[in-house]
């Protein structure tokens, strides 16, 4: 289900300059914007990486954009999974260390449109490093770079979230947890459906997750056991579903933080809503300390920066 709105600022003295663009694995996030950087309208659907696939990422793309009754002629400005091989058009990748005051410069063009539709890269890390990759995200912390006041840890939590160390707006390695997604398989094709069919969304105040974190936290190494146990205790002890999925969520999120090494200096959370909570208390209760970054205001931030630095180079 799509929700398109027009901003009170979209009059008829306030033209958009470009629809930024942020094409995920599930979501698809538009947004129109001045050239001052003004949310002049936006859209947001389901209509994610399989549903492009399926449809046609063009015609997704003109739906929404006439929903915003937008120009026939506005230019698009993408990130995310759009420009990943399974994509629109593949974009290629930027390589770690990864200057992404650069983005603009390894963007990819679709011809043949009525538009103007450019496509930008995702950041990769040779295998030496870890292999790891990323699509998306590095717009995001783009973004986020500018307000982060130096930070050097990044964490970016979601279906697959990503820790970045940074230097600047340089990323100088990566890890991706598949927490989220892991969260999602347990629950539904495993053993412990039984014990959290019917539960509730987590909520970040629930003794079951806190405990889950720090339980996780402490001792990643036996994070499998652990898993297990929520389906013992629902079996032996009662535990309700939503204390069993509270519980569950609680030990991956703390086992991711164990694998990340974050440090001590603190980390620059990129995140929005209930996921931003849930991340918050979790890096809290394992004593660190958190400077909360708004994920959404990041990456139209990112988008209009490289939109700005593509503009210059083309009006020569």
């Amino acid at each position: 289900m799509a929700a398109c709105r027009l901003a009170r600022e979209a009059t008829l003295t306030t033209a958009p300059d470009v629809a930024a663009v942020d094409w995920g694995t599930r979501r698809f996030r538009l947004w129109l914007m001045s050239r001052n950087g003004t949310v002049l309208g936006e859209c947001e659907s389901e209509e994610g990486l399989e549903t492009g696939r399926r449809e046609g990422f063009q015609a997704i793309l003109d739906r929404h954009l006439s929903r915003l009754e937008a120009p026939r002629e506005l230019p698009a400005l993408i990130c995310g999974m759009a420009g990943s091989r399974q994509g629109w058009k593949e974009a290629g990748y930027l390589r770690t260390p990864a200057e992404l005051e650069n983005l603009w410069g390894h963007a990819t063009t679709i011809s043949g449109l009525a538009r103007n539709v450019t496509i930008l890269p995702g950041v990769s890390q040779a295998s030496g490093e870890g292999a790891d990759v990323m699509r998306g995200e590095e717009t995001r912390l783009f973004g986020a770079s500018m307000e982060g006041q130096g930070a050097h840890s990044y964490c970016l939590p979601g279906l697959h979230s990503k820790w970045v160390r940074m230097a600047g707006s340089r990323i100088q390695s990566f890890r991706t947890f598949m927490t989220g997604e892991m969260i999602e398989v347990l629950s539904r094709q495993t053993i412990l459906h039984h014990s959290l069919e019917g539960a509730a969304e987590v909520q970040a105040g629930d003794p079951a997750f806190t405990t889950g974190v720090r339980d996780g936290w402490l001792d990643a190494g036996r994070i499998t056991h652990s898993i297990f146990s929520v389906r013992a205790s629902h079996l032996l002890e009662d535990r309700t579903p939503d204390e069993n999925r509270a519980r569950l969520t609680g030990l991956l999120i703390g086992a991711e933080i164990a694998g990340a090494e974050p440090g001590t200096n603190g980390v620059a959370l990129v995140a929005s809503g209930s996921i931003a909570r849930l991340y918050q208390s979790a890096l809290e209760t394992c004593g660190i300390e958190v400077r909360l970054i708004d994920a959404d205001i990041a990456v139209q931030r990112g988008l209009l920066e490289v939109w700005r630095s593509l503009a210059k180079v083309r009006r020569g």
